[in-house]
């Protein structure tokens, strides 16, 4: 570009000078449409004439002479961050460190997962088989302001059990954070989880707000996420909920007490449609001692439903407990980290939603038994889990189910 170009550039930079000393180029004459642009930068040391004191407003610049103005005038605190992106490979071998435009890439972070799992299974609800899918997940992150974020986040799942190709992608999260006076605000597509996951652990559209610290008080409400996983031949909407729960972190001791109510919850086939509510109660704490962690919680729920005759969800039991065991546990960032746990559950059709698990919950009927793995940190950012599951039917012991579960999780 001709070099009188770049004067136009002098507002746009918002370059200030102190004071305009004389006009230092002899071929820019007081009349000429960019005299004061070009005393203006000439004053704040950002352009230089050549060795026989002109300016040569008519000559072609280079990319380096370029990248010269664009770094003297980012040492004036000048906003050029568009000039700076267009002459970065200019301004590197220059030596100049683009702060503002670090700062502005760290607003956005992509990061991703990809996870590789395996699972037998065998027992009386199923014949032997296996289920192995591929799953893979980007993540990204905004810093909308010192106070707010935003989260979004794709997943794919690719299903490598029946050789058919079968496939899925989906936008599975879009939510903002931030805070309102004194208050933690998630609202969006989140991931809900409720008691630890013994409620309800899956996507959900609501708002999540809390208040406190050591001491601390959250309400949540939306809906919940369609669950077409819990059987082939049934359509499931977990309808939507509120509630809320009191915790307080007591140094090694935490505990919290809570309240879910769902309503127009809904599982459809060809016979009938099932509509129904159910108010959960729970109370829980953990202990930790060192690299040991205790848990347990206890839930009570109350289902009212229009069921048809022949399948009552009352008659599930409306009540039960868990416990969990676990030691240190594997980090991602630390290679050769490793961690075990153990879990068991008596948990009635009535006490859960969507719960954590990866065992068999036999659903309405609820269910008992137990799960212990160990995960280890392969390499760093490589971390694999192998579990072992063990649960019965709560509402007929006669009914249970085993599996193995193994993946091998990437982060990036």
């Amino acid at each position: 570009m001709k070099k009188s170009l770049v004067l136009a550039m002098a507002m746009a930079l918002g370059v200030t000078a102190s004071a305009y000393a004389a006009n230092p180029f002899s071929d820019v004459p007081a009349g000429h449409w960019a005299y004061d642009s070009i005393n203006k930068l000439a004053a704040a040391g950002v352009i230089e004439g050549y060795g026989d004191a002109t300016f040569g407003g008519d000559k072609l610049m280079t990319r380096y002479e370029m990248a010269q103005i664009v770094a003297k005038a980012m040492a004036k605190g000048a906003n050029v961050d568009k000039l700076a992106a267009e002459f970065a490979d200019e301004l590197d071998n220059l030596g100049v460190r683009v702060a503002n435009l670090e700062k502005k890439a760290d607003n956005v972070k992509v990061t991703g997962e990809l996870r590789y799992k395996y699972m037998s299974q065998d027992g009386d609800v199923n014949d032997s088989n296996h289920d192995t899918d591929l799953r893979s997940r980007i993540w990204v992150n905004g810093q909308i302001n010192d106070d707010w974020s935003y989260t979004g986040m794709l997943e794919n799942t690719q299903i490598l059990s029946d050789n058919a190709g079968n496939e899925d992608t989906e936008f599975k999260r879009a939510y903002v954070e931030g805070k309102l006076g004194g208050l933690n605000v998630t609202a969006g597509r989140y991931n809900a989880f409720f008691a630890n996951g013994n409620i309800y652990d899956a996507q959900a559209d609501g708002v999540e707000v809390s208040y406190g610290d050591k001491v601390k008080v959250t309400g949540f409400a939306g809906k919940g996420t369609d669950d077409a996983a819990k059987a082939p031949d049934v359509a499931y909407s977990n309808g939507t909920y509120a509630g809320g729960e009191l915790s307080a972190n007591l140094d090694k001791l935490n505990v919290a007490a809570g309240y879910v109510n769902f309503t127009d919850i809904e599982a459809t086939n060809a016979a009938h449609e099932t509509d129904l509510d159910n108010a959960i109660w729970y109370v829980g704490a953990d202990y930790t001692m060192g690299d040991v962690n205790l848990s347990a919680m206890y839930l009570k729920g109350d289902v009212s439903t229009d069921t048809p005759a022949g399948v009552d969800w009352n008659k599930a039991n409306d009540d039960g407990w868990t416990v969990g065991l676990t030691y240190k546990g594997a980090e991602a960032s630390e290679a050769g980290s490793w961690g075990l746990f153990a879990n068991y559950y008596d948990l009635g059709g009535q006490t859960f939603i969507a719960h954590t698990t990866d065992a068999n919950t036999f659903d309405r009927d609820g269910f008992k038994g137990y799960g212990v793995g160990a995960n280890y940190t392969f390499a760093k950012n490589i971390v694999g889990t192998v579990v072992y599951y063990d649960t019965e039917n709560k509402m007929n012991s006669k009914v249970d189910d085993q599996r193995i579960w193994t993946d091998v999780t990437f982060t990036f």
